[in-house]
């Protein structure tokens, strides 16, 4: 018996690109990287398919100003070691304030995702800027309300 209800790609409709903004200032970062993964994920929506990409964009700002709770900020530290010579370890603190304050928001919210090839094109729809300047004025993007 054929499944008529699986939701292959020609039965959506083409929707338009939808863009949204959220400001990350004061919010806590797990809880945001999980609101954003889902958003991007696409499970807020009714026809959502966990084999399909969406078009929605969302774009962040104001990501150098998100927060930890607890003693978190001077405690967690992000260390890498590329080769056996010694661990390269920062601080929370220490990563928001160099160059790219970035980084951390979206290591959040890419391992949250699912690990395939599918993820890597959700998380090209992120954009994220660690003040309020962003170029997408032109696109309009809606407000996107996120509280805790």
């Amino acid at each position: 018996m054929i499944n008529k209800d699986s939701n292959n790609n020609k039965d959506i409709k083409k929707e338009p690109v939808n863009w949204y903004l959220v400001d990350a200032k004061d919010q806590i970062l797990g809880r945001l990287s999980s609101f954003l993964a889902t958003r991007l994920m696409g499970k807020h929506k009714v026809s959502y398919s966990d084999n399909t990409c969406l078009k929605d964009k969302i774009i962040v700002i104001n990501a150098q100003k998100v927060v930890l709770t607890g003693k978190k900020i001077h405690k967690k530290k992000y260390w890498h070691t590329g080769y056996p010579g010694g661990i390269k370890n920062k601080t929370f603190k220490e990563i928001l304030n160099s160059k790219n304050s970035t980084s951390v928001l979206k290591n959040a919210v890419r391992r949250m995702l699912k690990s395939n090839t599918l993820s890597r094109q959700q998380l090209k729809n992120l954009y994220i800027y660690s003040n309020d300047k962003h170029p997408h004025e032109a696109n309009n993007p809606s407000i996107l309300e996120f509280n805790n």
